[in-house]
């Protein structure tokens, strides 16, 4: 398996990227990760499993993320989102001209797919989004939203902390001591960061019949951080995805109990997709 990195500029600024690529590649896949965390956290599970069936990853580190510039946990808006993303889509398609392209997005990365390709004419093969954040699977207090609706009127680059629950990422405690361990792993989030990525989600859900490619959505029953019961009301608006649900799983399914069951289940989708039109 090839590696390289490479910087992409937008918004003037360096987003940080990189490339894994098998020796001959069928396909390749645009990886857009989560929030507060970076792309080289999918290097040993979700890149290698694709790589292992043919297929190039380009990933990248989204605005205040990982080792791309920008102050941590801002973007400009939503809109930049959807521009970097569309702007690494067609880098990724430069890179392996010709060849089928899919999206994958984890999360935050999973809202920023959907809404990209609901609101995009594209050519994708394919999308795959794991846990998709269409609504939070907790009520955060009333105070924070609050005071991050005024924020973001007045002040929408102020960073507040997160406090996501980091043991709901994973059941494997293993994984939840690297991910807190991770000097890249950050948990400031701003109003711009928030509400935004809140209010596209809901959009999504009420606009998932628009939805042209074949999208593969997979969720963990138990996710007390994003909510699966979201995932399934966008599943039931559109007749172009299948939905394959992991009773008590958590946020991270490739991270999860049952990540070699997941990683197979998507690596086997991608396979099937490409032998569609063969």
């Amino acid at each position: 398996m090839e590696h390289q990195t490479f910087t992409l500029k937008s918004h003037n600024q360096d987003f940080f990227a990189q490339c894994w690529q098998p020796e001959q590649p069928v396909a390749a896949a645009l990886l857009v990760h989560g929030f507060g965390e970076h792309s080289a956290r999918y290097e040993h599970t979700v890149v290698a499993a694709l790589v292992n069936k043919g297929v190039a990853v380009v990933a990248y580190d989204n605005f205040g993320h990982g080792k791309s510039e920008g102050k941590r946990g801002h973007c400009p808006n939503y809109d930049a989102l959807m521009h970097v993303l569309g702007k690494m889509l067609r880098k990724t398609e430069d890179l392996f001209p010709g060849l089928p392209t899919f999206l994958y997005g984890h999360s935050m990365g999973g809202n920023l797919v959907l809404n990209y390709v609901l609101r995009h004419q594209t050519h994708l093969k394919g999308v795959v989004a794991t846990s998709p954040y269409l609504r939070l699977a907790f009520e955060p207090p009333k105070w924070k939203m609050m005071l991050g609706k005024l924020m973001l009127g007045i002040l929408p680059s102020i960073t507040l902390p997160a406090e996501l629950e980091e043991a709901a990422i994973s059941r494997d405690d293993d994984e939840v001591k690297k991910y807190k361990e991770d000097p890249l792993v950050h948990d400031k989030v701003s109003p711009m960061f928030s509400f935004p990525i809140m209010d596209a989600g809901e959009w999504a859900i009420a606009n998932a019949d628009k939805l042209t490619p074949n999208t593969l959505l997979l969720h963990g029953t138990e996710d007390r951080l994003i909510d699966h019961k979201a995932t399934i009301a966008f599943h039931e608006n559109t007749s172009v995805t299948t939905l394959e649900l992991f009773e008590g799983g958590y946020h991270e399914l490739h991270n999860d109990l049952d990540k070699e069951k997941m990683l197979d289940l998507v690596s086997d989708w991608v396979v099937a997709q490409l032998k569609e039109d063969a």
